[in-house]
């Protein structure tokens, strides 16, 4: 186990270095891309992870658990109460800047209420919710850029 040859090295130090980069130019909160077998994925506020595929050695295969596990409650795009953003914009929680928001944890809606608003190409885009229930997360930030199938809310 004494040689390993450099070219071995699970984590591109100069990719996550870029994705980075490319993270803090375009404002997204998560970046992620898979390339060669090998999946890293690079996120504000959270721990940048880089998982192989499939493990090639020993001693990658013992945190990898920890990563997945660690994966899998942080998305919320797999929860069956999660609404998606239908296009690419910039989401507003309010009508107008200072006013109250169309919804906040623990606000009960019916299907068809406005969540949010999305502005793609100087058009206002209303969301409306797809079922009735209560808000039990909001994932967007007031005047952040979205990306279609982005997870914008939770209703439960």
């Amino acid at each position: 186990m004494a040689k390993t040859p450099p070219k071995a090295s699970l984590v591109d130090h100069d990719l996550i270095l870029e994705l980075t980069k490319l993270l803090n130019e375009t404002g997204l909160t998560e970046i992620e891309i898979e390339q060669d077998g090998k999946r890293v994925r690079v996120a504000r506020g959270t721990v940048a992870a880089a998982a192989p595929a499939a493990a090639p050695a020993i001693p990658v295969s013992a945190p990898q658990p920890i990563v997945e596990s660690i994966s899998r409650p942080i998305d919320p795009a797999k929860h069956p109460g999660a609404v998606t953003s239908p296009m690419v914009g910039t989401a507003y929680g309010a009508a107008e800047p200072g006013a109250k928001p169309f919804v906040e944890v623990g606000t009960v809606v019916k299907t068809g209420d406005t969540l949010l608003i999305i502005e793609a190409m100087k058009t206002m885009n209303q969301i409306p919710a797809p079922r009735a229930g209560k808000v039990t997360q909001v994932l967007f930030e007031d005047g952040q850029p979205v990306e279609f199938g982005e997870p914008l809310v939770i209703i439960e």
